[in-house]
């Protein structure tokens, strides 16, 4: 029998709680200490994870497969993958949650960075390489930005991590990262995450991206379910939705004009479907989002 692998926003908060953040920061041992120093397999469905590890040491934990951390060092963790962490009690250093979509690149999209960031990687740092040294140094001031409430705080989050993903993504493609990938599941859970990108519009149904990876529509669903705690029809649909939250802050589009462009040939049918996923319609959804986001 499968063991259960709970769902959070932040490790340890109820889930059923709406996140109010696009970008949190804490120390690693602020929270690692309140669970003795071990946070148990979990994972984060809508949250990109870069954990800093500065000083102490301990283990990434992906699958069944544990991995040693050795400082300096980063950890980066794709939304809806399976981990967890022990760490020693002099850890020192800071574990970032972002909403996967304030990314620059969605992991898994069609891109060099895309592709990194669609799976986990343990990347050392060696202070005396220049690039390596300033992504310490960046994640130091975005530590201290967060901390302190100062004008353009937002903007300065942004750039800071987009320096510090590009960067690590860099020393990481140079050879020193270690790959944390657990098995051949994670290696189609990837595939299958850039297919549904390509064709998420289309409303595909869960057997041709079977088709696709070439397996039976039940060993897809058994994959999508040890991995993600979903089905692959919960996965396809989270992207529409999550495409939908995003045309509805960003875009002027109306809330018919969005739904066409997301393949919704019928807005009531458009509006259903967003009420089941998220509990309200789209026009409330996005005049309660842009009156929280003005206030922030």
């Amino acid at each position: 029998m499968s063991r259960h692998v709970p769902t959070y926003e932040l490790y340890g908060e109820n889930t059923g709680r709406k996140s109010d953040f696009w970008l949190h920061c804490e120390t690693i041992r602020s929270r690692s200490s309140l669970h003795q120093w071990e946070i148990r397999p979990h994972r984060h469905e809508s949250f990109f994870q870069i954990l800093y590890i500065e000083g102490g040491s301990g283990d990434a934990i992906f699958g069944e497969k544990s991995h040693a951390i050795r400082p300096p060092a980063i950890i980066t963790v794709p939304p809806g993958l399976n981990h967890g962490f022990r760490f020693s009690r002099d850890i020192d250093g800071l574990v970032i949650t972002l909403l996967k979509s304030h990314l620059s690149h969605a992991p898994g999209e069609r891109s060099q960075l895309g592709e990194w960031l669609a799976a986990p990687h343990l990347t050392p740092l060696d202070p005396d390489d220049a690039e390596a040294f300033y992504v310490m140094q960046t994640l130091r001031r975005l530590g201290d930005e967060f901390a302190n409430r100062r004008s353009g705080r937002n903007e300065m989050l942004g750039v800071y991590v987009a320096l510090v993903l590009r960067l690590t993504a860099r020393i990481s493609r140079e050879g020193n990262a270690h790959d944390l990938a657990p098995n051949e599941n994670a290696r189609r859970m990837d595939i299958l995450t850039e297919l549904i990108q390509q064709h998420f519009r289309s409303h595909k149904p869960a057997s041709f991206y079977a088709r696709e990876l070439g397996v039976s529509s039940t060993h897809l669903t058994r994959i999508v379910r040890t991995m993600t705690g979903n089905t692959p029809h919960e996965l396809i649909a989270g992207k529409l939705i999550e495409e939908a939250k995003r045309q509805l802050v960003f875009t002027i589009g109306s809330v018919q004009e969005i739904g066409f462009r997301l393949g919704f040939a019928d807005p009531a049918y458009f509006s259903r479907f967003f009420l089941k996923y998220t509990g309200e319609t789209p026009r409330v959804w996005r005049m309660k989002e842009k009156i929280r986001l003005e206030g922030v």
